[in-house]
């Protein structure tokens, strides 16, 4: 199983910090989207 991750990793390799970028983004609109009610 770890190979297989490996092998995949590697081989999206070009895409994986755009990937990152991405879910990081989800997540602040996330957190934003759940504290945004208390603020107002």
């Amino acid at each position: 199983m770890l190979r297989q991750i490996k092998t995949t990793a590697a081989r999206s390799s070009d895409t994986l910090l755009g990937d990152f970028l991405g879910a990081a983004a989800l997540m602040v609109t996330l957190v934003v989207g759940l504290y945004l009610p208390g603020l107002i």
